[in-house]
């Protein structure tokens, strides 16, 4: 819990040197009560191909897919070790690191009518949170069995001790729970169901329609009595994604989440009659700022090379125009915030244009008559304005240096399928989330011998044996000192070898009008259930 509370003054802390905006707390409309219905039209973020949390646990899919299918817990700001049940409603880890019981809801059902059980919970986690998941694979590692006592019980047995610290930190990412009787049997990874949803959660899948929206509707049989409180929840796209501030303005949508509405539009919108714009509810969300390096591409496999591309970014550049204050510059793989894990004496790359294009000289690439040394194809992640902006920066630095940086922008499918099945980029920029614990979200990034297609994970072919075995040995390691100085040795070995490039950290701004209610209320707001939220007339 320490470490979220810490995110979010740091974030409030850098929105508020970035301008004087109007961060709304929760509490502006605690004394009035609910009323139940209406539709709750939101600016849809992206389409993803596969929309199953329990084999996707992104950012992208858990925008929609986290109203419809659950997890066995959920971040929180008053909960126990920040935590608040779901589909369990309690949680204990032995105290050899082999096992953790989960002890799960009763009177739950399917959007089917079938019953909720610790079948769907043991499925799910050996077939394919193990087997599927970007971060399941990880996290679940040495997961062997799960035993189910009862219909209501799920005990977790590992084949190595596993830190309970690290299980239950990873509950609300990588414990989408999906129906056994959908996808036994079948394809999983190919199943209809991962796009037509069939979850437990407050909102059934209604609706696709690409490039247009996602219709989600009303659960009326939901465990938790008298929600959800909305009918209707609708994700339209924009044709624009810089069009979102005109249409909340227009009252053409009513909500716009991870910083839809341009941070260079905040300033204006934040005096906007009938709007509110919200700083907080991303807390267990804090986004790095990265460039990922193809370590197949020959110049790129040299860590000179990779040091150049280093000191020809100015982070502070990206900081204060692209961000517009509204981030900081990350010194490595764990933010600074983190005081459990976090390592300040990791080797930095100041912005030294000259010293890169001596590192270049020295790794053999000297400028050609045309100025240049090679050509890099560069792939900025459509996910955000932000991304694509740096995108753009960085090939004008490296362009600086003699590198001809050649952008490809494709849309969502594209790039995934590009960088993280078919390795056909050089270096590309990406977003990866740090959620408060390396082994869930970060270790991934450097592990070799991921199978291709697993998103979000080290596909540039990059390998150290020294950064593997700490891996490894983190992931076992049940004293909570030692495992902190495991990582921290790790963020030192990375820095120095830089398989990819940390930039800068980031959060986001929510905006919506102000007749929607119960917003940013808890760490993962946009990607939680939002069964509470309601519209008032």
């Amino acid at each position: 819990m320490s470490r979220i509370l810490l995110n979010r003054r740091n974030f409030l802390q850098i929105g508020a040197s970035a301008g004087a905006l109007i961060l709304t707390p929760q509490l502006a409309f605690a004394q009035d009560a609910p009323v139940k219905g209406g539709r709750l039209v939101v600016a849809g973020d992206s389409e993803p191909a596969n929309l199953n949390p329990a084999i996707v646990a992104s950012n992208g899919v858990f925008f929609v897919a986290s109203k419809v299918i659950e997890p066995l817990a959920e971040q929180s700001y008053e909960g126990k070790d920040g935590l608040s049940p779901r589909l369990a409603t309690s949680w204990e880890g032995s105290a050899d690191g082999l096992s953790v019981t989960f002890k799960l809801r009763e009177g739950v059902t399917w959007h089917d009518g079938k019953p909720f059980t610790s079948a769907d919970v043991a499925f799910s986690a050996l077939e394919v949170w193990k087997k599927l998941q970007n971060l399941g694979r990880v996290v679940f590692k040495n997961l062997a069995a799960v035993d189910t006592p009862d219909e209501h019980t799920a005990i977790f047995r590992f084949s190595e001790p596993t830190p309970f610290q690290l299980i239950r930190n990873a509950l609300p990412v990588v414990t989408s729970v999906i129906p056994k009787h959908v996808y036994e049997g079948t394809d999983i990874a190919k199943n209809p169901a991962n796009q037509k949803l069939v979850g437990t959660g407050p909102f059934k899948f209604g609706e696709y329609k690409p490039g247009e929206y996602f219709l989600l509707k009303r659960n009326d049989a939901y465990w938790e009595k008298n929600e959800p409180l909305l009918d209707e929840i609708v994700y339209q796209f924009l044709p624009d994604r810089a069009a979102a501030g005109n249409a909340l303005e227009a009252e053409e949508i009513q909500l716009a989440a991870f910083s839809a509405v341009p941070l260079a539009d905040l300033g204006r919108i934040s005096k906007s009659s009938g709007l509110k714009v919200y700083a907080n509810g991303y807390e267990g969300l804090t986004y790095q700022l990265i460039v990922e390096i193809n370590h197949r591409r020959k110049e790129l496999a040299d860590v000179k090379v990779r040091q150049a591309i280093a000191h020809a970014i100015d982070h502070d550049f990206v900081v204060k125009t692209i961000f517009l204050g509204f981030a900081k510059s990350s010194t490595g793989p764990v933010p600074a915030y983190d005081q459990t894990f976090y390592e300040p004496g990791t080797a930095t790359y100041a912005f030294d244009p000259a010293k890169a294009e001596a590192l270049l000289d020295e790794a053999g690439y000297k400028r050609g008559s045309d100025g240049n040394r090679f050509k890099l194809k560069l792939l900025p992640a459509p996910f955000f304005n932000e991304t694509k902006q740096f995108g753009d920066y960085l090939r004008q630095a490296l362009g600086k240096i003699g590198i001809d940086a050649v952008v490809v922008s494709n849309d969502t499918p594209a790039h995934l399928k590009a960088v993280y099945t078919d390795h056909d980029f050089d270096i590309t920029v990406a977003t990866p989330v740090y959620r408060s614990d390396p082994a869930i979200s970060t270790t991934i990034l450097f592990e070799s011998g991921l199978p291709s297609g697993v998103p979000f994970s080290n596909q540039y072919g990059y390998a150290n044996a020294e950064i593997d075995k700490l891996i490894k040995s983190a992931a076992s390691e049940l004293d909570g000192a030692k495992r902190a100085d495991l990582y921290k040795e790790l963020q030192k070995k990375v820095a120095d070898d830089l398989p990819l490039i940390n930039v800068a950290e980031f959060s986001f701004i929510t905006v919506a009008r102000d007749t929607v209610r119960n917003v940013s209320d808890n760490p993962r707001w946009a990607v939680s259930n939002w069964s509470n939220v309601w519209l008032a007339k």
